[in-house]
């Protein structure tokens, strides 16, 4: 299997299965001296990782990741720092289930990577799907906190849930601070209690819910990204797509844009006490691909887990027509573990583009 490498200057390789010994990351191209422990990568992975509420897979990974190059610490550091070379990381895998699919040995899961992966390889790993399973997700959340040390702390990176379902939050009750109150990000407390109710039908039933996930990042200067092949819309958009279960991208108003106006869709401009303030940000904060200084918005469309309780009409590898249900642990909504990936998404896309517009730009 080929293509398990993103980025241009800053690089991610992840490796590893699902119901395989560990999983693990390199992070390539990082620069030297800046602050990195394993206690800092863990604070993100422990937003990610399953078993924290009854609406995600109770399957129990502590997810504890080693770092097992490219960081050093002596009495001429400050800490544990990156020294420039590789850095790898690993998580291994504690709690695998891997009878729970055996019924599915040679099944295919409607709307699952089974089929697609069969007729590609000739082979499957059918124990949670192998590297099609969102458990190689958590490495990217690992390596998303190395980029965040590249952007710096001047960048805010931060998503949300917005739609779980059918249901959608009142956009004028957003409170960032409200994510961290409930268990599905959300920024909108009276919503969040109907998705509590909507998700406990949905995983009672046996069925999965779909959601989208919103990304913000504040802080981004104006200048990154480049034109014509390397926009960092379309840097972002290719990155938010390659997360398991994404189905659509949109940058900024997105699709909405197709209904406006120039008048309305036109991000208007004014002096303000610091420069050039923008009236609006349908663009998301991205013009020309190249970044404005606003906050760049991205939202994601995660679809319903395919691995669910109830039946399904499929067929066999060799062609029989079958029923299928999958037994497990399975998220009844996997857009809810996609927050933290997504932001880890977004800091690795804009780690790379600082590094390519400081190589250009100096």
């Amino acid at each position: 299997m080929s293509h398990n490498t993103s980025g241009h200057l800053f690089r991610v390789t992840t490796w590893g299965e699902s119901h395989g010994a560990a999983i693990g990351c390199v992070v390539d191209g990082c620069p030297p001296n800046l602050k990195l422990d394993e206690a800092y990568v863990q604070g993100f992975l422990d937003k990610r990782k399953p078993g924290t509420s009854r609406f995600v897979t109770q399957r129990k990974e502590p997810d504890e990741v080693r770092i097992l190059s490219g960081v050093f610490a002596d009495d001429r550091t400050d800490g544990q720092v990156t020294t420039g070379t590789p850095i790898s990381m690993m998580i291994e895998n504690v709690d695998q289930r891997s009878k729970d699919y055996s019924e599915i040995r040679d099944r295919y899961r409607p709307g699952h990577a089974d089929y697609a992966y069969d007729q590609k390889y000739g082979i499957r790993d059918y124990r949670g799907g192998g590297r099609s399973s969102a458990r190689e997700t958590a490495m990217r959340v690992a390596a998303g906190a190395v980029a965040r040390r590249v952007v710096g702390d001047a960048i805010t990176i931060r998503g949300a849930v917005v739609q779980i379902g059918p249901h959608m939050i009142n956009p004028e009750a957003w409170n960032w601070d409200e994510t961290s109150n409930n268990p599905f990000w959300c920024p909108d407390a009276k919503t969040a209690a109907k998705w509590e109710a909507f998700l406990d039908e949905t995983r009672k039933s046996g069925s999965s819910a779909g959601a989208v996930v919103e990304v913000h990042a504040s802080g981004v200067p104006a200048g990154w990204g480049a034109p014509i092949y390397g926009k960092l819309d379309a840097e972002l958009a290719s990155a938010m797509m390659s997360i398991n279960a994404a189905k659509g991208v949109e940058i900024g108003a997105g699709f909405a844009a197709a209904s406006y106006s120039g008048e309305e869709n036109a991000d208007e401009m004014r002096m303000g006490n610091e420069g050039v303030r923008f009236l609006s940000n349908n663009n998301g904060g991205v013009a020309g691909g190249i970044s404005t200084g606003q906050d760049v918005v991205v939202r994601i469309a995660i679809k319903p887990t395919s691995s669910i309780l109830s039946q399904t009409r499929s067929v066999t590898r060799d062609g029989d027509e079958v029923d299928v249900r999958t037994k497990g642990r399975h998220d009844p909504c996997v857009g809810i573990r996609a927050v933290p990936v997504a932001e880890a998404m977004m800091a690795c896309v804009l780690a790379d583009a600082k590094l390519r517009h400081q190589g250009q730009m100096g």
